[in-house]
């Protein structure tokens, strides 16, 4: 009798020790989600090592204390089973969330990818009013060799060549469009803070251009894929408001129609 409540005992240490390595595989993309479970792995393991070292005192009590200890641990291990169950549930799902998030967000990006190269802006972005000076065969070439990187998936290199395009072109009729894409870029680095920071730049230093409202929706992104719902809705019903008729207005439209269906 011992012998098999000893066995069933282990058999269920176990399997607490086993549950974060079945969920953790689809937890990785969120640092939070990854961070509670390792918390609960060290919980765990803490459990093992605790159950272990009263089996060890076990072998030298009585046979009916031994019995009557162990089914109290087994009654405890139970309870801790199904809390860390519970909590494992909740991680996993705000996780799934997170990947959601972060898959529409890359995809609206590619999105407007594919409408600027449809659109040949490559060099140079949307039509600049007759009045402006159109960029030099210089400042098209830069411009598109830092766009280029960022196309690539090299966004740590997309945000120095926008940077330094800026810093060498600050007057330039793209200067708008390569702050915006330095926001892109530490969007695509998952870096959100610095990508929120460089839109507002550009919303501050060229608020009449048309990648305005751009700007606007890609901090509306950043902040919903943070987790700062309230915040992403309040810069959709901005851009809403103040540039009704772009596309990205459009998009806002459509997202906040979203939202009210959660």
């Amino acid at each position: 009798m011992r012998a098999v409540s000893v066995r069933l005992l282990m058999a269920g240490a176990l399997a607490v020790s086993a549950l974060p390595s079945a969920f953790a595989q689809g937890l990785f993309d969120d640092s939070e989600a990854r961070r509670r479970i390792d918390t609960l792995r060290q919980q765990m393991d803490a459990n093992q090592r605790s159950i272990d070292e009263r089996l060890a005192k076990m072998e030298g009590g009585s046979s009916r204390d031994a019995l009557l200890d162990l089914s109290s641990q087994l009654e405890a291990l139970r309870n801790d089973l199904a809390r860390m169950r519970g909590q494992l549930e909740m991680l996993t799902n705000q996780a799934e969330n997170a990947d959601k998030r972060q898959k529409d967000f890359y995809l609206d990006i590619d999105t407007r990818l594919r409408k600027l190269e449809q659109t040949g802006e490559q060099a140079g972005g949307e039509r600049k009013p007759s009045a402006e000076a159109e960029p030099s065969a210089a400042e098209n070439k830069a411009y598109t060799a830092a766009l280029d990187q960022f196309k690539l998936g090299n966004y740590p290199l997309a945000v120095s060549a926008m940077q330094g395009f800026l810093v060498t072109y600050p007057t330039s009729t793209l200067a708008a469009n390569a702050q915006y894409w330095v926001g892109m870029a530490y969007s695509g680095q998952r870096d959100y803070k610095n990508s929120i920071a460089a839109q507002r730049k550009l919303l501050q230093t060229w608020p009449d251009s048309p990648k305005a409202p751009d700007a606007m929706l890609s901090i509306a992104s950043a902040q919903e894929t943070m987790g700062d719902r309230k915040a992403a809705q309040k810069s959709l019903e901005d851009l809403v408001g103040k540039y009704p008729s772009s596309s990205a207005a459009t998009s806002a439209k459509q997202r906040l129609a979203a939202f009210s269906r959660r």
